[in-house]
């Protein structure tokens, strides 16, 4: 499994020009599965996002997690997190995880977050979204569950 986080001020997901999901302070987070990701990957990933010390303290260190600030976190799925573009001009993506596995994936991640005590707003499994963000920093951080990065 693999992750892009932003901090952000502000996030949102729309499909078709109506929201799906927006927060005010907190994490973007994009999500992408592959084969074999399962129960391990999802709980790593969500303690992984919900305690990262990415957010400044009062001295401007970055301190402190999504939790510790009362953020929140939008989640939206992202198979071309696989994608493979060491060979020619279009990726391939034949390391991404199955549809019907990966949507169950995203569903159970955000399970994950929400069960940590973190609000969760989702884009839609499958569907063409349109992100807008205000990215704070920058700060953006790359999380692969099997170490790759």
């Amino acid at each position: 499994m693999r992750v892009i986080i932003q901090r952000v001020e502000t996030a949102e997901v729309s499909v078709g020009g109506e929201s799906l999901g927006h927060i005010g302070r907190g994490l973007m987070v994009l999500a992408g599965f592959t084969h074999g990701d399962g129960a391990e990957d999802i709980s790593q990933i969500a303690d992984k996002i919900v305690n990262l010390r990415v957010f400044p303290d009062e001295t401007g260190k970055m301190n402190l997690s999504v939790i510790d600030i009362g953020g929140g976190v939008l989640l939206a799925p992202n198979f071309t997190l696989y994608g493979d573009c060491r060979r020619g001009r279009r990726p391939s993506f034949t390391a991404a995880g199955a549809p019907e596995v990966s949507s169950e994936l995203f569903d159970d991640l955000v399970a994950a977050i929400r069960a940590r005590g973190v609000e969760c707003a989702t884009g839609q499994f499958g569907a063409h979204m349109h992100v807008s963000l205000v990215n704070d920093g920058p700060v953006t951080l790359m999380l692969d569950s099997k170490g790759a990065f």
